[in-house]
C-alpha cells in the first residue's frame, strides 16, 4: 500500500481531496445564501447565480424527463474509477499527468455527489460579457477542464506522447 503512494501517481490524491472539498463547500454556501436562480454580480464580468443543472455540460439533456440523472450518475462514477485506476498505475515520473488525473477525479466525484443525492449538479460560477453568458458551471467543472487541458498538454510537451503507464 505504501508503494501505491510513493511509486505512483497516488501521491497526488490530495489534489483530489482538496478540489473536492472547495467544491462541496462552495454549493453548500450558494444553496443556503440563495434562492433558485438568484445572483450576485461580484464583477462587471462574473456573478454568483444559483443553477441546478439535471443535464450534462450545457445542460445537454436537461429538459428529459428524469432518466438522465441515472445515466450521468453511472457516466461519473465509471469515469471515478477509471481515473482513480489509472492515476494507480501511472508512475511518480509522470506528475503533470498524475495532477491531470487527480483534478478530473475530483470533478468526477464532485459531480457525482451532486447527481446522487439530489438528482442535478448544483452551478454557481457565471461569466457574462455584452449581455452574453456562458453556462453557470461549477469548480468541479473546472477541474475537469483543468485536467483535460493539462493532459492534452502533456501528451503534446517535448513532441513526446504521453507516458502510459508501467506494467511490471
Amino acid at each position: 500500500m505504501n508503494k501505491l503512494f510513493t511509486e505512483t501517481g497516488f501521491k497526488w490524491l490530495w489534489l483530489t481531496v482538496l478540489f473536492l472539498i472547495i467544491d462541496q463547500v462552495t454549493k453548500y454556501l450558494v444553496v443556503n445564501a440563495f434562492n433558485l436562480g438568484e445572483s450576485m454580480n461580484i464583477l462587471p464580468f462574473f456573478d454568483l447565480r444559483y443553477v441546478q443543472n439535471p443535464g450534462a455540460a450545457f445542460s445537454f439533456l436537461a429538459d428529459q424527463d428524469g432518466w438522465q440523472r441515472w445515466f450521468f450518475t453511472i457516466i461519473a462514477a465509471v469515469a471515478s474509477v477509471v481515473f482513480l485506476v489509472w492515476l494507480a498505475k501511472t508512475p511518480k515520473s509522470n506528475p503533470l499527468l498524475s495532477i491531470a488525473l487527480a483534478f478530473m477525479l475530483s470533478g468526477a466525484v464532485g459531480n457525482l455527489i451532486d447527481r446522487a443525492l439530489f438528482g442535478y449538479v448544483i452551478d454557481m460560477l457565471d461569466f457574462h460579457i455584452a449581455g452574453h453568458h456562458w453556462p453557470v458551471f461549477n469548480i468541479a467543472d473546472s477541474a475537469i477542464f483543468i485536467g483535460a487541458a493539462l493532459m492534452i498538454y502533456d501528451s503534446f510537451k517535448n513532441g513526446e506522447p504521453a507516458k502510459k503507464y508501467e506494467t511490471k
